[in-house]
């Protein structure tokens, strides 16, 4: 006796489809692996970067059989394994979408990692554990070339509420507050990757001037000696959001 349903059945399952599903899962678990590892504090950079590196490899690899496995396992083919080789290429595709646009981002902004609107005077980090001048320099030349329209904020308030405003900013976004300064115009804060967790560091610094008040911010990653435009873009939408509300 036989039938569509006993013909199906006795297809064999398709090793490149099985294959590619175990590889791909073992990458996503090599990039968990790497997640946790830094934010439990259990490794190191170096260590957790050569661990995610291996899990993108594991996910290409993953990808191309699980697609391999999608050919031959298609309605009509000769194998099973179509549902398999699609979970496949569903478990490879964030990470490698993440490390493509990683990439992009890495050749299309500065190679540099500290930014801030004001290059010759730039706010100073006090109270973070362990502060860094900003290099300026050929640092100061790149950021300028790449983000010319980073400048100092002139805003039409008073230096109390232009500080208010941004305090209540930095609270609204969840970043670590490691100072707040009223008195002297200054707020630090940490910011935190989403994936990682890496820090970014913040410094806002807010004077007088003859029209009101002056904001200046700078940005730097800890992790890394590039940004990936990370940071300019914090400093962007922070003042953007900061003169909404304060004109607003």
């Amino acid at each position: 006796m036989t039938g569509p349903g006993l013909t199906l059945a006795r297809k064999p399952l398709s090793k490149l489809a099985l294959i590619g599903f175990l590889v791909a899962l073992a990458g996503m678990g090599l990039f968990s692996a790497s997640v946790f590892g830094y934010r439990s504090g259990t490794w190191f950079v170096a260590e957790v970067m050569h661990l995610a590196e291996w899990a993108v490899y594991a996910s290409g690899v993953g990808c191309l059989l699980s697609l391999a496995g999608l050919v031959v396992s298609r309605p009509g083919g000769g194998r099973r394994g179509l549902i398999i080789s699609l979970l496949g290429l569903v478990l490879s595709a964030p990470l490698l979408g993440m490390t493509a646009r990683f990439d992009d981002a890495a050749q299309a902004y500065p190679p540099i990692n500290d930014i801030s609107t004001d290059t010759e005077n730039p706010p100073v980090f006090w109270d973070m554990p362990s502060p860094i001048d900003y290099p300026g320099g050929a640092t100061a030349e790149l950021q300028q070339a790449a983000y010319p329209d980073l400048v100092p904020l002139t805003l039409a308030t008073s230096l109390e509420k232009t500080y208010a405003h941004a305090l209540d900013i930095v609270k609204g976004r969840g970043w670590e507050i490691v100072a707040d300064a009223p008195d002297e115009g200054r707020i630090e804060a940490v910011a935190s990757s989403m994936i990682f967790g890496f820090k970014d560091e913040i410094a806002i610094r807010i004077q007088e001037d003859d029209n009101g008040s002056l904001v200046d911010m700078r940005s730097r990653s800890r992790v890394g000696q590039i940004d990936r435009g990370v940071n300019a873009k914090r400093i962007r939408a922070f003042l953007k959001d900061l003169k909404r509300v304060t004109e607003g």
